[in-house]
């Protein structure tokens, strides 16, 4: 199993633990990480903790709702802190529940009736920070393409050499 590699021994099973032994010590953290908060997301849509569940209003396939008044009624929700279009992140207009779902840029989550105009549920919304968690996006660029990237590429070879120890 030696070859002899730049004029030296090398023991390719040797290689192959010390680099799973020290591979699994450097991804250790960023790991756990990545399945704690991927466990989250996969719940999101049963807990409503991390997602707001999706209320139904008057199902139409013409909302009668305009934006600016989406907006104007945004506005009486003090936790959403909104105070203008740049307030917002998105807006989720969804016919076929009746709703529409702003989100604001501090995570509050309004659903609006799109015929009534009656806001439905006012609630925090935790997915997105968990899914920034997740990818590493939550804490800087450095930490998300110099620690959770090069864990990934990391996992891959600890994969290829546990299957090569295996085998």
């Amino acid at each position: 199993k030696e070859k002899v590699l730049m004029g030296k021994n090398f023991n390719w099973n040797k290689w192959t633990r010390k680099t799973h032994y020290w591979g699994s010590f450097v991804v250790l953290f960023p790991v756990l990480i990545i399945i704690v908060t991927g466990i989250f997301l996969q719940l999101k849509k049963d807990v409503e903790w991390i997602q707001p569940k999706t209320t139904t209003g008057q199902i139409s396939n013409n909302p009668s709702i305009s934006f600016e008044q989406i907006l104007n009624i945004s506005k009486t929700i003090k936790e959403a802190e909104i105070n203008s279009w740049d307030d917002i992140d998105r807006i989720d207009v969804r016919p076929d529940k009746g709703i529409s779902k702003i989100r604001s840029n501090n995570q509050w989550e309004i659903q609006i009736d799109n015929q009534t105009k009656e806001i439905l549920s006012v609630e925090y919304r935790r997915s997105d920070m968990i899914e920034s968690i997740h990818d590493g996006s939550f804490f800087t660029d450095y930490v998300k393409f110099g620690w959770f990237f090069p864990t990934a590429i990391l996992l891959i070879f600890m994969s290829i050499s546990g299957i090569y120890m295996f085998l």
